[in-house]
């Protein structure tokens, strides 16, 4: 009986500049098996599936349970984490590629950078000032700490980016990840001391108003953050405070 095999056709690239190439693999298949798992069979024995000598597929992963976000590629056209995905409920030839909405590092590693800028950006932390014992913040009702937790699932996977329309190399869109950040840290009770800071970031160009509302951002999201609900919640606020801003400064 004739071993069963799984078919992979990888993109590959071997530097930031250099021109992506695709290569295929047939590697031994085992029952639940996920991409990690094909990909670490590829880096124990890196043959082609015409048996030539070729050098390890790079990709990242680090905590294999879908919470650390860092192993995202686009799995048969699909932007989606590596670990949750199943090679029994994968049709084949399963194609690996990077996103596109990142700089390529090499093969499947991409530069999220642009994601933890844009973080960085809207302020998406909770600042206390000094190091002395402050004692106990304030307590969050119980509903808001619920949906509060929902937004927090955030991995900054990416992507949420790379199934926008709006987020490429030519657009400086901070994304729908950012912006469902700001209303998580905005509504926090110490958060609130920054929250005018964080609109004034979203109403900047790259901003909310990049939004061009397709939705596809919460249909892709792997923790399934509810993203266009935050969007409009934000839209209102910026609105609100645009106008406040307008009329008493």
């Amino acid at each position: 009986m004739a071993e069963k095999l799984v078919h992979l056709i990888i993109t590959r690239q071997d530097s930031p500049d250099s021109t992506p190439y695709k290569e295929e693999f047939k590697i031994p298949y085992r029952p639940n098996m996920n991409v990690i798992g094909a990909l670490m069979e590829i880096q124990r024995n890196p043959l082609t599936a015409q048996g030539q000598k070729t050098a390890p597929v790079n990709w990242e992963s680090n905590c294999l349970e879908e919470v650390c976000g860092a192993c995202s590629m686009v799995i048969n056209g699909r932007p989606r984490q590596a670990c949750s995905a199943l090679i029994d409920k994968l049709e084949q030839p399963i194609r690996l590629e990077p996103m596109s909405t990142f700089p390529v590092q090499r093969d499947l590693s991409v530069d999220r950078s642009r994601m933890f800028d844009a973080l960085k950006r809207v302020k998406a932390w909770i600042p206390i000032d000094g190091t002395h014992d402050l004692g106990p913040g304030p307590r969050m009702p119980e509903v808001d700490r619920q949906w509060a937790y929902e937004l927090s699932k955030c991995m900054t996977c990416g992507v949420c980016l790379e199934a926008c329309p709006n987020v490429n190399a030519k657009s400086e869109f901070i994304g729908p990840f950012a912006i469902s950040q700001v209303r998580l840290f905005n509504e926090h009770p110490t958060g609130k001391m920054n929250r005018h800071e964080r609109l004034e970031a979203l109403m900047e160009d790259g901003g909310i108003g990049d939004c061009g509302n397709s939705q596809n951002c919460v249909q892709a999201c792997p923790k399934g953050i509810p993203l266009t609900t935050s969007i409009a919640h934000m839209n209102k606020e910026t609105t609100k405070h645009a106008v406040k801003k307008f009329f008493f400064s």
